[in-house]
Formats: structure tokens, C-alpha cells, sequence
């Protein structure tokens, strides 16, 4: 429990942090890199990706969670809703073609931003924070988010990684 805990304390925290840098994070690569770490988190936490073709399927009721949070999110109203929708979906789409092919095209779209250590601590923060939406910060999900910090040159025990 108390594990449990400390992660809903950090995902507030960094849902705060977030909101209080809303007005810096604006740019294209924020945006794109954003909603293809919500992709990753997304086919990483509501998949049988473990399957031994590799190949990922998001569930619908999932893929419809993570399009809440990202309509609901203060951060990512900066942008058009139906932008960040399509380029989520896209995302997806990639890893629900080939999980592996995928992820490595979703990786080069999160490392966009880091050119502005800001806006990359940003995307890490936003897929922690939708991770640990459903009450489950899972194994899996941890472990996209730590390959996001590598493609973004950020040491992911800097975020509990």
C-alpha cells in the first residue's frame, strides 16, 4: 500500500509540476513526443503485447481511458483536441501493426523533445502520470517509460525509474 501511495503522491506532483509549465510547453515536439509516449504507455498497459508473435492490441476500453486523460489533461489543452487525437491514434496504430517495428518509430517521435531538457522531464512526467491513472503503474508500463528517458538522454532514477 504504502508503494501505492508514494506513486499517487509523485503523479500529483508531476501533474502540478506540469501545470505550472504549461505556458513553456507549446512546441511541436512537446506535442508529438506527448502523445507518443501516451501511445507507448497506452499499448504497454492495456496489451497482451507478451504474446509470442509480439504484436500489441489496445483494448478499446483502454485506447478510450487514455483519450480521456488526454482531453482532460490541463497541460495538453494547449493543443486541439482533434489533433492530439489523431496523432495518438497514429501512434497506436504503429504499435498495434507490430509491437517492435513500432516502438521504435514511437521512440524517435519522443525523442524530438530533447533538445529542451524541460519539455523532455515534461514528456516523462506526462507518461508516469497517465501510467499511474488507473490506479496500476505496471511493470510494463515502468519500462517504456525508462526506454523514453534513454531516448530523451534523461537517467530514469531520476524519476523512480
Amino acid at each position: 500500500m504504502a508503494l501505492w501511495d508514494r506513486l499517487k503522491e509523485s503523479a500529483s506532483t508531476m501533474q502540478t509540476q506540469l501545470t505550472a509549465r504549461k505556458n513553456d510547453l507549446r512546441s511541436g515536439a512537446f506535442r508529438d513526443a506527448s502523445m507518443a509516449m501516451c501511445a507507448l504507455v497506452a499499448a504497454a498497459g492495456g496489451t497482451s503485447h507478451a504474446s509470442s508473435s509480439g504484436g500489441g492490441s489496445v483494448d478499446p476500453s483502454e485506447r478510450q481511458r487514455v483519450a480521456q486523460l488526454i482531453a482532460a489533461n490541463e497541460v495538453l489543452r494547449n493543443f486541439p483536441a482533434d489533433d492530439l487525437r489523431r496523432r495518438f491514434e497514429d501512434n497506436i496504430g504503429k504499435l498495434t501493426a507490430d509491437f517492435a517495428f513500432g516502438k521504435v518509430s514511437v521512440l524517435q517521435e519522443i525523442a524530438k523533445a530533447k533538445k529542451k531538457p524541460a519539455e523532455a522531464r515534461a514528456v516523462v512526467q506526462i507518461g508516469i502520470v497517465f501510467g499511474g491513472a488507473d490506479g496500476d503503474f505496471d511493470k510494463d508500463e515502468r519500462a517504456v517509460v525508462r526506454e523514453a528517458c534513454y531516448a530523451l538522454d534523461l537517467p530514469p532514477h531520476e524519476f523512480d525509474l
